[in-house]
C-alpha cells in the first residue's frame, strides 16, 4: 500500500484520465482522518439530458458518484481502484447548477472497499445518492 494522496495529488490524478478530466472535477477537500473526499463538477452543455435544458444527464451523475467514491478509497491507498459495482438513486433533477459530491469510506478491507456518496446542487439540495464497491488492488 502506498502513502495516502493529498487533495492536490488527487487533482493531479484526475488529469491522467481523459474522461475524468472532461468532467471538470475540482477537489474541494480530502480528509484522511474522516476518510472523506469532496469534489465539485460544473454543468457543461455536453452533460445535458436534452440540449438547452440545463438538466444533467443521469449518466454524468452516475460517473460523478463512481469517480468520487473511487477516490475516497483511492486517496487512502495511494491510487485509483477498479470498480466492482455501484448503484445510483436519483432524488431530484439537477438543473442549471453545478454538483458537489461527498464520498465517505464505509469499509476498507484487504480485497474490497465500499464508499457512500451524496450529491448536492448549489442550493444544498440532495440530488442523488450512491454506493460504490471497489477492488482494493493497487499498482
Amino acid at each position: 500500500m502506498s502513502e495516502p494522496l493529498s487533495a492536490e495529488q488527487v487533482q493531479e490524478r484526475i488529469a491522467i484520465s481523459p474522461f475524468i478530466e472532461l468532467m471538470g472535477l475540482t477537489v474541494v477537500s480530502a480528509d484522511h482522518d474522516s476518510q472523506e473526499i469532496t469534489m465539485r463538477m460544473p454543468l457543461k452543455p455536453e452533460f445535458e439530458r436534452k440540449r438547452g435544458t440545463g438538466q444533467f444527464h443521469g449518466g454524468v451523475i452516475a460517473a460523478l458518484i463512481d469517480t468520487v467514491g473511487d477516490y475516497a478509497l483511492g486517496m487512502m491507498v495511494g491510487s485509483g481502484l477498479p470498480t466492482i459495482n455501484f448503484r445510483t438513486d436519483y432524488l431530484r433533477p439537477a438543473v442549471n447548477t453545478s454538483l458537489t459530491a461527498t464520498a465517505r469510506v464505509r469499509r476498507m478491507g484487504r480485497s474490497v472497499g465500499v464508499a457512500d456518496v451524496d450529491v448536492i446542487d448549489d442550493q444544498g439540495r440532495l440530488v442523488a445518492i450512491g454506493r460504490g464497491t471497489y477492488a482494493m488492488v493497487t499498482g
